[in-house]
């Protein structure tokens, strides 16, 4: 795995892009056959290989046809480190919007 946490945006989709080529053509297919699978145009797989801006939804297609799921489920999932941020996180999501921080007007 690759440490991501000290990389630019643009460092990190550039990564991201490389692994899905990678594991494309790992799988022998083709950009149209991706494009068939995950329902989308081939036009969108090499632009999302090419890291040029790609709607979130055609990711999550594409990735559901490279079987690749599993690691989508791991996105955005709370960090929960103690019994107070399980109590937070509950809290928060009965809640609409996050509160105003002083000094953001």
């Amino acid at each position: 795995m690759l440490e991501l946490s000290f990389s630019k945006p643009d460092e990190i989709v550039k990564r991201l892009c490389d692994r899905l080529r990678t594991e494309r053509l790992a799988l022998n297919m083709t950009q149209a056959e991706l494009a068939g699978r995950a329902g989308i145009g081939a036009n969108t797989v090499s632009n999302l290989e090419a890291g040029r801006n790609v709607g979130f939804e055609n990711v999550v297609r594409v990735a559901m046809a490279l079987g690749r799921t599993r690691e989508l489920e791991g996105l955005f999932l709370p960090k929960l480190d103690s019994i107070e941020d399980i109590r937070r996180y509950e809290n928060s999501a009965k809640r609409i919007r996050s509160t105003r921080k002083a000094g953001n007007a």
